[in-house]
């Protein structure tokens, strides 16, 4: 039995925040601080970001992509055999948040939540397709909802401050949604997954947790090491595509795309000289759309198949990367 990618979706939001609107706000609501003009954009490289509207939920952009993606699919939610919320973001601490997403799109189906940030999707893809290779299901709806710029720090105290809460001004809200079914034909057929997880906390949100007691100066934002999630670039992910490469006797040529995980301009910059990846099979992203978290893969996927760049017996490479923590590698072929 193989296991295929029956379909892929994602939502963008409509409302957009440039960089100089993010300076802007940290100035108004930093006494003491105002960020250099134009350090966001040296710094990330990002020009725009994607905003969920008030009150919308994580949940609310996985139903946007999954409700597209079923109806392009022509199926109704009661065919949908298990849903898969696999996300960085959620919208409660308990219940998981899939049962908020099954709840609105009408699907009755066994549901849960994977959670590795923004390599949540890949691992999502990874449970599904070990589920479906079981027998225990026939067709897996993964989905995913990134709120990230409800983690932002905007009160800064210091250079410091700004250059530890950098990480949250390039995160952008999206949902993203991907069918995973049994098939005959080829499909996923390689994967792989490593961490080194003695570097937790290169890139984290403090509290809600045992670990950290209330703290309102850094509960709830976004926090990261810039220098540390680069330098895990070029540790982690050479390495890992070179063994899968080997493993599968397979060069980068036979790929039509590499879908790899964009955190920031530099950072890709980074992945494409030491990755031996042509920027030309890349769908480059991060620019216009920002960090998207664990949407970023599937967006990829979304936007080259609407641009015809890729289509049925393309070979896809699926690159993950979460916070310096965890890199994971997809091998799909795509079916009609």
């Amino acid at each position: 039995m193989h296991v295929a990618i029956g379909g892929v979706s994602a939502y963008l939001p409509p409302a957009l925040v440039t960089d100089r609107e993010i300076e802007a706000r940290i100035d108004r609501q930093s006494p003491g601080f105002t960020p250099r003009p134009g350090a966001i954009r040296k710094l990330s490289g990002i020009k725009t970001r994607h905003r969920a509207a008030p009150g919308e939920l994580a949940s609310d952009l996985a139903v946007a992509a999954a409700a597209k993606l079923l109806s392009d699919a022509g199926l109704g939610a009661h065919e949908v055999d298990l849903l898969v919320f696999a996300s960085a973001s959620q919208d409660l601490i308990e219940p998981a948040t899939a049962h908020v997403v099954a709840a609105k799109l009408g699907a009755s189906c066994p549901v849960f939540d994977v959670k590795n940030a923004c390599n949540s999707f890949l691992n999502g893809m990874q449970v599904a397709e070990a589920l479906i290779r079981s027998g225990q299901y026939r067709r897996v709806l993964v989905c995913t909802g990134e709120t990230g710029s409800r983690v932002v720090r905007w009160s800064v105290a210091d250079r410091e401050q700004f250059v530890d809460s950098l990480a949250g001004y390039t995160l952008s809200d999206a949902g993203a949604a991907m069918l995973l079914e049994a098939s005959a034909a080829p499909g996923l057929f390689h994967r792989d997954f490593s961490a080194d997880s003695s570097c937790w906390d290169v890139a984290s949100i403090p509290g809600h947790g045992g670990a950290n007691s209330r703290d309102p100066v850094t509960d709830g934002f976004m926090r990261g090491d810039g220098r540390t999630l680069m330098e895990s670039v070029v540790r982690g992910i050479r390495p890992q595509l070179d063994a899968a490469l080997a493993r599968t006797g397979l060069s980068r040529d036979d790929f039509a795309l590499f879908c790899v995980h964009q955190v920031g301009v530099p950072h890709l910059r980074v992945f494409l000289d030491c990755s031996g990846v042509p920027e030309d099979k890349l769908v480059v992203t991060i620019a216009e759309h920002g960090n998207v978290a664990s949407c970023s893969l599937p967006l990829q996927l979304s936007l080259a198949l609407e641009s015809g760049r890729c289509g049925p017996g393309d070979k896809v490479a699926f690159i993950g990367l979460a916070g310096g923590v965890s890199v994971g590698t997809v091998f799909a072929e795509l079916s009609s």
